[in-house]
């Protein structure tokens, strides 16, 4: 199926090199926002997950000799990278910590995605029959589909997965190399800032097959989106344009950021590993970071991790700058080289 896909998103950059007039090369930088599970805002939009992407945008794909509808509705084919993230611990500007909703929860993730989509463009022409360079500024709406691969990771040890390197998340806000008990004195630290942990890697989770050996490895990288937008374009010259960007990427599951149904109990984690108590401690850990999410049952007691209900999505805001490359002399027709050959027959 994947393969499939990959295919038909690659159908507009094949038609590149076959039937464009022109070629149209964008490139990108701009910031992402996540919404999904994770969040200390009330609201779906966290301000503070804010994060850079990038793409390559291949624009004109159609043919038409009339050079109408390639003008109002065209192809495009993108590259993109965006880095989405968002840590529960990190302290808001003018905001204690006993008001972050989630804090004492304190679960945390990155996930580079890098993906290709396929877009349908619509640009919105004020006159339909005037030159784009002549009109300068213009709209345009796409919407399309995508596939991403990304895998969540976390910054859960100075070092490498130990428990001797775990973090200690204190109830006064800070991170510590040991545990918070009364009269315990731990030296403050600082988080390494590696991504070092693949959570796809550990059972993090409870839900419909828990506890299976293996199960941790089911869940798949790839993502599949579709991404919806609009923009403004400015006409520089004829060949070099600018533009600002917002595009709103719905994804098809719940898995950006390794958060999506209950917490893993320590029954379902042991039977994960069975017989391995380090991986045992390390998955209860990696699960339920500040140990404050979950008691190891399900009950009234136990937070939800997530919402299954609730699909991962993400935004990027961003700016543009293009150049349009003139295509080459195509190939001479069957007619054409007849009508040729007939002329220097008379001759």
């Amino acid at each position: 199926m994947k393969r499939i896909l990959l295919l038909l998103l690659a159908c507009p950059t094949i038609g590149v090199v076959s039937a464009q007039r022109n070629l149209e090369v964008g490139i990108a930088s701009g910031i992402t926002n996540y919404y999904g599970d994770l969040g200390n805002f009330d609201g779906a939009m966290q301000w503070n997950s804010a994060r850079p992407g990038m793409s390559i945008t291949f624009r004109d794909f159609l043919n038409n000799k009339k050079r109408y509808i390639t003008r109002s509705l065209t192809t495009e084919a993108r590259l993109s990278w965006f880095r989405t993230g968002y840590e529960e611990r990190d302290p808001i500007k003018g905001m204690e910590f006993s008001e972050l909703r989630n804090y004492k929860r304190g679960i945390g993730f990155r996930n580079d995605l890098f993906g290709m989509s396929g877009h349908i463009v619509l640009n919105a022409y004020r006159e339909p029959y005037t030159p784009l360079f002549q009109q300068r500024f213009f709209m345009y709406f796409h919407i399309g589909l995508g596939v991403y691969y990304g895998r969540p990771k976390a910054d859960l040890f100075n070092g490498s997965p130990d428990t001797l390197n775990r973090y200690y998340f204190w109830d006064d806000g800070t991170v510590r190399d040991g545990e918070e008990l009364p009269g315990a004195n731990a030296n403050v630290i600082e988080r390494d800032g590696k991504y070092e942990t693949d959570l796809l890697e550990w059972q993090t989770e409870g839900g419909i097959g828990a506890g299976e050996v293996g199960r941790r490895y089911r869940l798949s990288p790839w993502h599949i989106a579709m991404p919806m937008g609009f923009g403004v374009r400015y006409m520089v010259t004829k060949e070099v344009s600018v533009g600002i960007e917002y595009s709103y990427l719905m994804f098809t599951d719940d898995h950006l950021d390794d958060v999506s149904d209950r917490y893993a109990t320590y029954d379902e984690i042991a039977n994960a590993y069975p017989g391995d108590l380090n991986r045992q401690a390390l998955a209860r850990y990696i699960s339920d970071p500040t140990s404050d999410g979950t008691d190891g049952t399900t009950g009234i007691f136990t937070s939800k991790r997530g919402n299954p209900g609730l699909l991962d999505a993400i935004s990027f805001l961003n700016f543009e700058v293009s150049y349009k490359f003139k295509r080459g002399l195509g190939r001479r027709s069957f007619l054409s080289m007849k009508r040729d050959r007939s002329a220097a027959q008379k001759q």
